[in-house]
């Protein structure tokens, strides 16, 4: 048996401290004006099956003004709505009724590009004196045919040169992503002053706070360092990697620079003015996929608060075949990396990874759900991960991701698509899965629909929505908001996250065999000894309120349940001060 303890949260105070965030990805969750395409009036038609649900907060992907060239992450005003979405009003009509049913909204905040149809790149081509330099420019070389080629080997994210020459500036501008994203130029204070006041308009419209996109990638090192020049990257010498992949060369040079983490904080102490002006603390999210001691350090530092990394440990390290021990370790990595009064939070998907239910398989659904939610501070679930909706069938005809388009290959797009995560959401089996009545849906619904639903989930005896639901009204009690956690081994195929208050403790239990595992709970001390079910998993055989001792637990193959008890000690306290209660009303 191996098990580590951690302390639970003390003094819980946010709302978002041990809260449910739930990921919409606008375009395929609900279509209200049946064009094809998810919009905020169909986000908030569904307003009451998230309500329903328990989730505290949507984070909707972005749905600002943008050509969509990279379906919104291509940002033409950052204080419009982009008409696919609706408009304005729409958005205050949001708002509005989230608020109403005390669902706040967190939108996605892309601050390292803009799309090329912004007006701040428009006059950066033309050098006006206010937004010459609000992006990365540098001057072409040539080769040895004395060709114009760009100012380094940089590459982009999507494949090929990082940069792109523009005739009428006569200067080459610098694209992370797709050719339609050019990067700001973060080392231009004006920059930084526009991005804050960005964050400053959502806030007063009400924002409970922001999920910061590929933050580790704002800066690049600073050219005065390198001769007034950007330096080439190293070769990684990764195999299987050609000069246009982005894998091909070690990015030492365009992402996890010092400077970054200065202004994250810079934002978050945006977020706390506005804390102190709305009485409502403020969340802020970010996206950073790099190692772990450079994700601790978004937390902040000795004197300065900053954001909550995403823990894209728990995405990026578990798999379908992870034993107990490995899934331990992974959670066990980041609580003790985690600065000391820091909170920690767990992945299971987003909409740039093929889904949780593909990745795992449906089999270890309800165990990683459970995992997500019972363990302390935030949990992030997407879209569809509380039904098990898996990848949908995109053929490359079908394809529209720029990063699978990129790659100028029918044969094998399949392994940077991220379409199939993003195909519509299922409300039920009538066509288009009841996303929409368009006759064609921007992305194809997934082929399972007809029995991956939330019809089909909510009328069911078990179903995977049914546990997540039970899983998540746990999540908001005292026992698992502030509980000490505790993880334990029990074998290969069996661990055991417990979470434990001086009266009560919750204990969960996933069983990742292909088979029957007979689970005796004794040893670890802090299980109760009476035991009642408050949730069962769809491979489980157990009924809720079902009453059994620690020591006679048989769990069916890949089953996830969650346990509750009152302690012990405090069953005997509490006992006896009944009793005594009882002989003083006798005396008297």
């Amino acid at each position: 048996m191996v098990g580590t303890a951690f302390l639970g949260i003390v003094n819980a105070g946010a709302w978002w401290e041990s809260a449910v965030v739930y990921q919409i990805y606008p375009r395929s969750f609900k279509d209200s004006n049946n064009d094809g395409v998810g919009d905020l009036n169909g986000i908030t038609l569904k307003l009451p099956y998230l309500k329903d649900l328990g989730v505290d907060a949507i984070w909707m992907s972005p749905i600002f003004k943008s050509p969509m060239q990279d379906f919104g992450y291509d940002i033409t005003d950052y204080r419009a709505i982009d008409e696919t979405f609706g408009t304005m009003q729409d958005f205050h009509e949001l708002m509005k009724h989230a608020k109403r049913l005390g669902i706040r909204i967190i939108l996605d905040y892309v601050p390292n590009h803009t799309s090329t149809s912004s007006e701040w790149f428009i006059k950066s081509i033309r050098n006006n004196d206010t937004y010459a330099d609000y992006y990365i420019w540098a001057n072409g070389t040539t080769d040895a045919n004395n060709n114009r080629i760009p100012p380094n080997n940089w590459i982009s994210k999507f494949r090929k040169s990082a940069w792109e020459y523009n005739e009428d500036r006569k200067q080459y501008y610098l694209h992370q992503f797709v050719i339609g994203q050019p990067d700001l130029n973060y080392r231009h204070p004006q920059v930084q002053e526009e991005m804050k006041d960005v964050l400053r308009f959502w806030l007063e419209k009400g924002v409970s706070g922001f999920r910061i996109d590929a933050v580790n990638m704002l800066f690049e090192v600073n050219p005065a360092d390198y001769g007034g020049k950007y330096p080439n990257e190293p070769l990684s010498n990764e195999p299987g990697y050609g000069p246009d992949d982005y894998e091909y060369l070690t990015h030492i040079y365009t992402k996890d620079q010092n400077e970054t983490y200065d202004v994250v904080y810079d934002w978050r102490t945006v977020l706390d003015q506005y804390e102190a002006k709305d009485n409502e603390s403020k969340l802020m999210m970010t996206e950073a996929y790099t190692d772990i001691e450079h994700m601790m350090r978004y937390y902040g530092n000795a004197t300065r608060n900053g954001s909550i990394p995403f823990n894209f440990v728990f995405l990026g390290e578990l798999n379908g075949t992870s034993t107990a021990a490995q899934i331990q370790s992974t959670i066990n990595k980041w609580m003790q990396a985690m600065p000391a009064g820091k909170l920690a939070n767990w992945v299971n998907g987003n909409h740039d990874h093929s889904r949780m239910a593909t990745r795992y398989g449906d089999n270890r659904v309800d165990a990683m759900n459970m995992l997500a939610l019972l363990l302390p501070g935030v949990t992030i679930t997407y879209q569809g991960e509380e039904l098990g909706m898996t990848d949908g069938e995109i053929s490359w005809e079908e394809t529209v991701d720029p990063q699978a388009c990129n790659t100028d290959d029918p044969l094998h797009y399949q392994a940077k698509s991220r379409d199939p995560c993003r195909t519509p959401f299922h409300w039920d089996n009538s066509t288009n899965a009841g996303f929409s009545t368009a006759n064609k849906t921007w992305l194809p619904v997934a082929s399972n629909y007809a029995t991956v639903n939330v019809a089909i989930e909510q009328a069911a005896n078990r179903s995977h929505y049914k546990f997540y639901k039970d899983v998540v009204a746990l999540k908001h009690t005292s026992a698992v908001s502030t509980g000490a956690l505790n993880t334990t081994v029990l074998s290969d195929n069996v661990l055991v996250i417990t979470r434990s208050l001086p009266n009560v403790t919750v204990v969960g239990v996933v069983n990742l065999a292909n088979s029957t595992q007979d689970v005796d709970l004794n040893p670890i001390s802090v299980v109760p000894k009476k035991l009642t079910v408050v949730a069962s998993g769809v491979s489980c055989t157990l009924e809720k309120a079902f009453e059994l001792e620690r020591g006679n637990l048989s769990m069916p193959a890949y089953c996830a349940i969650v346990l509750e008890g009152v302690n012990n000690a405090y069953r005997i306290t509490a006992t006896s001060i009944f009793l005594y209660s009882i002989f003083i009303l006798f005396m008297k």
